[in-house]
């Protein structure tokens, strides 16, 4: 023990003070440019300020891989100098000031000299630029502050393009962070849409790289609620109140404060606080409380508000030099400033606080009965796990398939072929081509829509997926229900409801991507509006002075909303009020034209304008039941149907339908002909067009939905296993 104490005792010994040592200069740049860059948001918001500060009136930011592979941000600002280029990505190099006490009125964004330095240090920087007069560009590479190599003429357009690669290539740790944590482009969307909104006279466009479209795209607009509707929605921007202070007292504070903030009806899950100090985007943890504190008493459903502030003070009153990224700043009387603000709103809420709106939503049932898929169709072996083929049993023998036409009904019917049914080489060529299409995978990149195709997706019963994929259409049983073979079971089909929810899930997929339908004339709206209401108020003649307001009043609304309808969904409505065109949202098939009026009316009374969601669903749902095979109005012209086309008997009387009740030898002499041809024409058309287009389409596009497993949609009549054994028992 006692010489491991004195061993103990020598190593205390030993210990001295480090040493402190001169960080070699390459060490302190990157230990710099790791806090002033701290991940690809930060790169790109010096960036759009250096381009803002450049007087530029559009700026582009391209992003790949989050901002880690590439970002590239571009303006038509004045460009940067010749001479300029050797010393523009070294430390300290600025042309926004000289002295310290410029600091103190500074009025651009930039001014440390850092960040383009900063940028070299950890990333490949390329600076391609162009002033005015010049009849060329220079295209420079900069690497750890310097210029690689003298600059390169180059064709380039106004202003200038600055383009950074391989982000924090040498910091691996960080590196890896960044891709570990997440994509950064929804905090790079969330940045540029804060400038959006403040700098309404320059444009700004923020896309992926290889995208399309961008996802931020506003154009210069003439007000603050303008650029807001551009950039974060109609949603937004309809409940937004403005809000005004200041304050000249020297002793106190010495600000103007103009903004916009949301009332009762705004609710969201987390707050949004955009917020200019000086025209600089600035955070105030201080002041997003205050606002915050204030609409927790004040609304206690809203929140969580939206919030849209520009503070101008006086120069002097600033000091933007006290964060590394300049995120913060330090306001002279800031707590003054922030009571002031906080007091000015909660009176504003107050005052507003009187009325509310509350949007109706719609619940989908279909979700409130799943069903699993081996309730729908049973699994069917047909071979064994060496490969050799087992016959099957009698019971499962199958006389009929879908290329084979002799199991269908035709087949046992004397049917009189109607004059519009084409010869079989042109059927086959028809349903070749309907076989052929695919299934439009280009939609308008909205959220909403992908929402609901989602919803679409996740509603999809697997057991009905495989009954509508491999069926065999046999016939129809009635004016609703077709019959369908499915391995040995025999179903029952509602045609309008598994029309519809098709045509509904069509709209969606080819949305803003339709083909047209033109009218050969223009059809009034007020016209067509009037003719479904008098369809519902068969007996009311003095209600039509009402109908023609409500008429009146459903025109104007469609014409309010015809941009909408003509660029999503392919519904021309023009300045005058009349339809001109409807979307194709099924080839080979064209709705039934005596529906229009009804359509039109559900249109103006059923959709959610209000909601983005909403409205696209309820849209797609109106087209969905238009477009959907309902019977033709007249009724069919067989059994008891045939009734509807005998001539009304003339009788001096006064007695109606005298003769209604004659043999049936008697009744074919007082047949309406011509309305029975239509009649007879119209039916076969309609079975014609269930056989040729809606099914094989179904078997291509069609999702069916959970809820039709109850609702009637499908019923399964018969079972071949179940017949053999009533047959054995017999």
């Amino acid at each position: 023990m006692a010489v491991e104490m004195e061993t103990d005792g020598e190593d205390n010994a030993v210990k001295e003070a480090p040493r402190i040592q001169r960080l070699d200069e390459s060490v302190v740049n990157r230990i710099a440019a790791g806090e002033v860059i701290q991940r690809p948001v930060s790169a790109i918001k010096e960036l759009v300020e250096n381009s803002l500060d450049a007087s530029s009136t559009s700026i582009n930011v391209v992003v790949k891989d989050g901002g880690l592979k590439l970002i590239q941000v571009s303006d038509d600002g004045h460009g940067i100098r010749y001479e300029d280029l050797p010393i523009l990505c070294e430390r300290h190099t600025t042309s926004k000031l000289s002295t310290f006490e410029d600091l103190h009125s500074i009025k651009s964004m930039g001014f440390r000299g850092e960040a383009l330095a900063s940028m070299t240090y950890v990333s490949h920087v390329t600076v391609t630029t162009i002033t005015p007069g010049q009849l060329h560009g220079y295209r420079a590479s900069y690497r750890d502050g310097v210029m690689e190599h003298e600059p390169k003429a180059c064709a380039a357009v106004k202003g200038t393009q600055i383009m950074i690669e391989n982000l924090f290539y040498n910091m691996t740790a960080r590196k890896k962070t960044l891709q570990n944590s997440g994509d950064d482009y929804p905090k790079i969307v969330d940045l540029l849409s804060r400038f959006a909104i403040h700098y309404i006279n320059v444009s700004f466009s923020c896309r992926k790289h290889g995208a399309p479209r961008a996802d931020v795209h506003s154009v210069a607009s003439s007000s603050k609620i303008d650029a807001i509707r551009s950039v974060y929605g109609v949603s937004v921007a309809q409940n937004l109140i403005a809000i005004e202070a200041s304050d000249d007292d020297l002793s106190s504070s010495v600000f103007e404060m103009h903004g916009l903030i949301s009332d009762s009806n705004y609710i969201a899950r987390k707050i949004t606080m955009v917020l200019f100090i000086n025209d600089r985007l600035v955070e105030c943890g201080a002041l997003k409380r205050a606002v915050e504190i204030v609409y927790s008493a004040t609304l206690p459903k809203a929140s969580k508000p939206f919030i849209y502030m520009s503070i101008v003070l006086p120069s002097e009153h600033v000091d933007v030099n006290v964060h590394p990224t300049k995120r913060e700043v330090s306001l002279l009387n800031q707590e003054v400033i922030i009571e002031k603000i906080q007091a000015v709103v909660e009176s504003k809420l107050r005052n507003t606080n009187e009325e509310r709106t509350f949007q109706e939503q719609t619940v989908d049932p279909s979700l409130s009965s799943p069903v699993t898929a081996s309730q729908a169709s049973p699994n069917i072996p047909s071979t064994s796990s060496s490969g050799f083929k087992v016959p099957k049993l009698p019971h499962k023998i199958v006389r009929t398939n879908s290329q084979d036409p002799a199991g269908r009904l035709h087949a046992y019917m004397q049917v009189k072929s109607p004059v519009h049914v084409q010869r079989n080489n042109i059927l086959a060529t028809v349903r070749s081509l309907v076989r052929q299409r695919r299934n439009p995978r280009e939609t308008a990149d909205l959220t909403s829509v992908q929402k609901l195709l989602d919803d679409v997706n996740h509603r999809c019963h697997s057991g009905l997926l495989d009954i509508v994929k491999h069926c065999t259409y046999i016939g129809m049983a009635d004016d609703v229900y077709a019959l369908l073979q499915h391995n040995t079971h025999l179903y029952l089909a509602n045609v309008v409801n598994l029309s519809k929810e098709l045509m509904y899930q069509q709209v969606l997929r080819r949305f803003a991507h339709f083909n047209a339908i033109q009218l050969s004339e223009p059809a009034p709206l007020p016209e067509l509006i009037m003719l479904a209401l008098k369809e519902e108020n068969l007996d009311a003649d003095e209600t039509d002075d009402f109908n023609k307001n409500i008429a009146e009043m459903n025109t104007d609304l469609l014409k309010k909303q015809s941009e909408l309808l003509d660029e999503y969904f392919c519904i021309h409505v023009d300045a005058e009020g009349n339809l001109g065109r409807l979307p194709v949202i099924l080839d080979q098939y064209t709705p039934e034209m005596d529906r229009v009026p009804e359509f039109l009316l559900c249109l103006a009374n059923d959709v959610e304008w209000d909601d983005e969601k909403t409205c696209f669903q309820t849209i797609a749902a109106a087209l969905g039941n238009f477009y959907a095979m309902h019977p033709p109005l007249l009724p069919n012209p067989t059994d008891e149907g045939l009734q509807f086309y005998k001539r009304k008997p003339s009788s001096s009387s006064g007695e109606p339908n005298a003769t209604t009740c004659g043999d049936s030898g008697e009744m074919g002499d007082d047949i309406e002909h011509e309305l029975l041809s239509e009649a007879e024409n119209a039916w076969a058309q309609r079975e014609w067009i269930i056989q040729h287009v809606l099914f094989p389409s179904m078997k291509l596009f069609f999702n069916p939905p959970t809820s039709m497993v109850t609702n009637g949609t499908f019923v399964q009549v018969a079972s071949l296993e179940k017949l053999f054994k009533i047959f054995e028992r017999c």
